[in-house]
């Protein structure tokens, strides 16, 4: 197969439906020379004359005939591999894993689960929860889509932007500094602390600001479950520091309120992301479209970007 030049099939199928040297030229949009080169090179393959003169005619011989049976299917067999399909939700039969902090899981996954089960009712969804270090191994992982925060995309990753906000300091509304109009720093070390450490770092700057400045926190309760944290919050004097599109939405859950951190906070971007061998499949596509307009819409006041990116790598 190496040596053999599979355009000759095309040349023969031709001539076997034309019989006929320049109606095959002008079909193929060749010279008659080269067709006439061609078919000598396909009587040598074949060992075979294959077409042979009569008059003003070329009659196929019986080995002409039976490899013009399989030349049809054969061909058109091989069109097939560039027709794109038609992508059809509805028909998807498949399982896709999605990856994400506990907050996605518990708050916007059922919503991504209700809309895909309403559109492909036939796909199978997972979820796993997201570590950072997992971004290099991505492309040997069984998962289809990530959600997570970052401060841009990473070097061979696909990805678009959900969103951006700041950080906040969350209490319980019956807190004791829930009625002051601002808040020092000496006011947000004087109480204990929670960290929520699913999903990636959302606090680690606190700690930076806080020893420029000579002071420190209390880290009195660590846990990778928002609900957990939030819970713990409603019931203690704890401090939380995150992300205020969360704090925003779940105060309609708990009795929170939030107020500004009093040191500057760095800006947090939300990304999802997708390995490039996913970037131009249809349904990849249309999965991961669905999922950024729920995660979009859960955002309650955001920066948009439009931003694509899927760097090369290879």
């Amino acid at each position: 197969m190496k040596s053999i030049n599979l355009n000759l099939l095309r040349t023969l199928q031709v001539l076997l439906d034309e019989c006929h040297v320049s109606r095959t030229a002008e079909h193929l949009c060749i010279t008659q020379s080269a067709v006439s080169r061609q078919l000598n090179q396909l009587r040598e393959l074949f060992g075979d004359p294959l077409l042979v003169r009569d008059g003003n005619r070329l009659l196929p011989t019986p080995k002409a005939q039976q490899l013009k049976q399989k030349l049809d299917g054969l061909l058109a067999e091989c069109q097939e591999l560039f027709v794109s399909d038609e992508f059809e939700p509805q028909s998807w039969e498949g399982r896709v894993v999605l990856s994400s902090s506990d907050y996605v899981a518990q708050y916007i996954l059922p919503e991504i689960v209700e809309r895909v089960q309403r559109q492909a009712p036939n796909l199978k969804l997972a979820y796993q929860l997201w570590s950072p270090d997992q971004f290099s191994r991505l492309a040997d992982l069984d998962i289809q889509l990530v959600s997570t925060m970052l401060s841009s995309i990473p070097p061979g990753v696909c990805g678009t932007q959900i969103g951006a906000d700041y950080p906040v300091c969350v209490m319980r509304r019956s807190h004791p500094l829930a009625e002051n109009e601002t808040m020092s720093a000496v006011d947000f070390i004087r109480y204990g602390h929670m960290s929520v450490s699913g999903g990636g770092d959302k606090d680690s700057f606190v700690d930076k600001e806080l020893a420029e400045r000579g002071l420190s926190r209390r880290i009195q309760f660590s846990v990778p479950f928002f609900s957990s944290a939030f819970q713990t919050v409603c019931r203690t004097d704890m401090l939380m520091v995150i992300p205020e599109h969360i704090a925003s939405n779940m105060q309609q859950m708990f009795p929170i309120i939030y107020k500004p951190l009093p040191f500057n906070a760095p800006e947090h971007r939300y990304w999802l992301l997708w390995h490039p061998r996913f970037d131009s499949d249809p349904s990849h596509r249309w999965l991961r479209e669905l999922v950024l307009a729920v995660m979009q819409s859960s955002m309650y006041s955001i920066s948009m970007i439009s931003d694509h990116n899927c760097d090369e790598f290879f």
